[in-house]
Parts: C-alpha cells; structure tokens; sequence
C-alpha cells in the first residue's frame, strides 16, 4: 500500500511551486509524475490512461475500469485523492474541473501531447470557459531530482538483482549462443529472482555491434574473441537500476585490453570526483579529458551518465550541456565508453548515490575485465 505521509509530503512541496508560480490549478498526465506523487506502486503502465487536476486544497484523479480497484487497493480509503472511472474523455473531465473550481490560471504540464491540449481547449471554449493554461515544464521532474531514503533503498535492492544476474551470465554465455539467446536468459534471470520489471529493453551486443552504443540484439552468434556489452536493469516497484559490463570470450587481445583499462580508468576516476555541487558538465567533461588523454576522443559520443529512479533516464544529468549541480540525495550513472567501429565496444556502467561528499555506489559487480573461457 502506498505511504500516505510519503504522498502528502510530496504533494505540499508541488503546491510550493504551484504557490511560487500563481497556478490556480495544475493538468497531469505523465504516468512518472503521477507515480511520484502518488506513491501508488505497479498500477501505471504504458497506457497514458489516467489525468490529474490539483488545486491548493482538492486532489482530482481521472481513471478507468482497468486501473480503478488497483488505485483504491494501493491507496486506501483515507487517501485524499477524489478517484473516479466515470466515462467521460480526459479532456473533457479536465475542463468540467476547471469549470467547477473556476481556476484562472491552470498548467498543463508540457508533456500532454498537443491532441490532448487542443482538446481540452476545445472542451473548454464549449463551456465558456476562459483561464489561462501556461506549459509547466519539468516542475515535478525537478522535485524527484533528490530521492529519499525508501526510494533509494529500492534502487538498491533493484541493483542486488542486477549485480546477481551478472554473475549468472559469467556461467551462461559461450560461444555459439546468439545475441538474443542471451538477452533471453538475462532478462528471465531477473524476472525470476526478485525483478517484477525489466527497466528498460536489454542491450546484448557482440563483436562489432558493441560499437553501437544502443545496439539491439539480433541473431549474430557470438564467438571466440568477441567482446560483448550488456546493458541492463531490474525494475522493482517501478523504480529502476542501471548497469552494464563487457566481458570477453577468450583471453582479450592486448588492445582490447588496452581500451578496457582506458574506460576502467574514466570510470572510476569521475566516480572518484563526484560530489554534491559538482556540476554535471564538469563530471562529463572529466571523462573526456581521460580518454581523449589516451588517444580516443572522438570514440566517445555521448553523456557520461543521467539521473535513475521511477524513469531510467531522469534528471540530473551529467553530460556537455547539464551546467548544473549534482544534488545530494540524487541518484546518477557513470558510464564511460570507448565505440571502435568495425571492432568492439567497450561501456562500463555504475549507479549510485551522490553525497554531500562522494559518490555511494550500489553496484557491487567487478570492475575487472571477466574473461569467458572457451
């Protein structure tokens, strides 16, 4: 069952901003957000089936049928949340809100998608009703950015999962196994032990495909000499680890070896340098600086890491462009890598906590190259 104090308090800190900005009313509709404020654990999905209409003193929440009993389970009779399944659009049930409260200024959030914006302005003018309705953006993205203490505990525990399903696959994968047998394996490893989400779809890469960062598994057979990326994560209600090793099939050849020490090295130094108050970009621009020392600049293209809780990418980020500080009490990767096209691609990833003073990673797995025997 959610915790209600945990949802209230979450809610007072949004109406904080929605004070700070002049909002009469505030429209949501990303499932993420209304996970977050909510605290309802495993009732959204992929389905953009639910909307949101809060004011300084109601808590609205439009549903249907297939969630409607989950949200009264998860939330209890005292919720303050006013749930309903009436059949009505979502538009429409916003504007009947917004008529009602007689808000004047009401925000919908920036990521509605525009056909429900138009909508809602449609149903609005039918009833007479003139507000204004500026886009809020990233307001409750922003809140999330510092997790308290029983979201990280649930990253850590998500994390346990994760470090064991790589051990796991040390003893699974040979060669001859495709890419996509692998995944298989990974991802029902995780399942079955604890996981009751995938946090995202898994990366198995092989060979020259690990020089795509996001390469998707496919049938290539794996064999001796390859290096093969894995880029996974447990989901564990709804909230998200992130992690990813290379191994290789066989002794590793000496420049393999070579660019592994290199992504090795960048790892674990900006992990070292991590802090509360660092910006992000100064973090991201570290590893750069240690593998372009090392000859392989142009081999390394995107950000070194992004925020991880109830959404696997989220704010903070630590990339070229985030000239902001990393808080203390949010959660980051750090994950360096080296792409040589025609070769291999090497990533080595790690999430954690940043402190007032360091970086408390969850990950536990070895930073050592683990060399498959075959």
């Amino acid at each position: 069952m959610a915790n209600a104090q945990v949802g209230a308090k979450r809610v007072a800190r949004f109406r904080e901003v929605m004070a700070e900005k002049g909002y009469d009313a505030v429209v949501l509709r990303h499932n993420p957000d209304l996970r977050w404020l909510t605290d309802s654990e495993r009732t959204f999905d992929f389905e953009d089936a639910h909307t949101a209409f809060i004011t300084s003193d109601e808590l609205y929440l439009h549903t249907d049928s297939r969630y409607f009993g989950t949200f009264k389970d998860r939330l209890g009779n005292d919720t303050p949340w006013q749930i309903d399944m009436d059949n009505i659009g979502h538009a429409a049930w916003a504007a009947q809100h917004v008529a009602a409260s007689r808000a004047r200024v009401v925000a919908v959030e920036d990521t509605v998608e525009l056909a429900f914006f138009d909508d809602l302005e449609r149903e609005l003018a039918d009833r007479s009703v003139s507000a204004l309705m500026p886009r809020m953006h990233g307001a409750i993205a922003d809140l999330r950015i510092v997790k308290d203490p029983a979201e990280i505990e649930l990253m850590r525990h998500a994390q346990t999962i994760t470090d064991k399903a790589f051990l796991h696959m040390l003893d699974y994968i040979k060669p001859g196994l495709t890419e996509q047998q692998i995944r298989a394996e990974l991802e029902n490893y995780m399942l079955s032990h604890g996981a009751d989400a995938l946090s995202f779809d898994s990366i198995v890469a092989s060979g020259p495909n690990g020089a795509n960062p996001h390469a998707q598994p496919g049938e290539r057979v794996v064999e001796k000499g390859d290096m093969i990326v894995m880029d996974y994560g447990a989901g564990y209600l709804d909230y998200h680890s992130d992690m990813t090793r290379t191994v290789v099939l066989g002794q590793p050849s000496e420049e393999q070896q070579h660019v592994y020490d290199v992504v090795r090295l960048a790892n674990e130094t900006c992990a070292r340098a991590i802090h509360a108050g660092v910006l992000g970009s100064d973090i991201h621009n570290l590893a750069v600086k240690v593998i372009s020392d090392a000859g392989y600049g142009e081999y390394f293209g995107h950000g070194l890491g992004h925020g991880v809780g109830v959404e696997i990418h989220e704010r903070p980020f630590c990339n070229a462009r985030y000239n902001k500080p990393l808080p203390a009490g949010s959660v980051v990767t750090d994950e360096p890598g080296i792409y040589l096209p025609g070769k291999f691609g090497i990533r080595l990833e790690d999430f954690g906590v940043v402190t007032e003073d360091s970086y408390d990673v969850f990950t536990q797995s070895t930073h050592d190259l683990m060399v498959i025997d075959c």
